[in-house]
């Protein structure tokens, strides 16, 4: 089989798109499994929730956690369908490669790059191992694409502090390069 890595910025219907694609191969029989990190845990430990309201609980990747083993009592698994990807340590997108190799489609969605415009980790390895990449686009505010997650606060643009800081609207805005560069909101 193959993995997958959609990417976009923040509010790019990433997770929007997972759900439908969780929902599309439920209804012709698939055994799917939802999954994301652990560390995501901005609307509870195990829910996926996307900004238009679909939601579904998700089996949780522990950061250390070994992808197989956390999947495998679950049985015949033919989808994995994981988001927030980029949060997966390059370890555990190994995993998951193996499992695609063994026959599992696995379809990861999630971030590219942090709000500097720098590769995540387990972004990096989708990037480098995945199949087929593609991008969900999303527009600036000015109309251009939006290529960077903008960490703000009180208005303004934040250009350092660490590279993970979970959040949604309430501290990220994606921008174009152009606007992030300004410090333009």
């Amino acid at each position: 089989m193959k993995m997958y890595f959609y990417y976009g910025v923040m509010g790019s219907s990433k997770t929007a798109c997972a759900l439908m694609k969780k929902f599309s191969f439920e209804e012709k029989n698939r055994h799917v499994v939802l999954a994301k990190p652990s560390i995501d845990n901005r609307d509870g430990k195990s829910l996926v929730k996307s900004r238009i309201g679909l939601a579904c609980e998700a089996i949780c990747i522990d950061k250390d956690a070994n992808v197989k083993d956390t999947l495998a009592a679950l049985g015949k698994i033919d989808v994995i369908i994981v988001d927030e990807a980029q949060f997966l340590s390059c370890e555990q997108v190994n995993q998951l490669r193996r499992l695609a190799d063994s026959g599992v489609m696995v379809m990861c969605y999630g971030l590219k790059t942090d709000y500097m415009g720098n590769l995540f980790e387990g972004s990096r390895r989708l990037l480098e191992i995945s199949d087929s990449i593609r991008e969900i686009q999303s527009m600036c505010k000015c109309g251009k694409k939006a290529i960077i997650n903008a960490r703000y606060n009180n208005g303004k643009i934040i250009y350092t502090g660490n590279q993970i800081d979970i959040g949604g609207n309430d501290k990220y805005i994606a921008l174009c390069h152009s606007c992030w560069e300004k410090g333009i909101i």
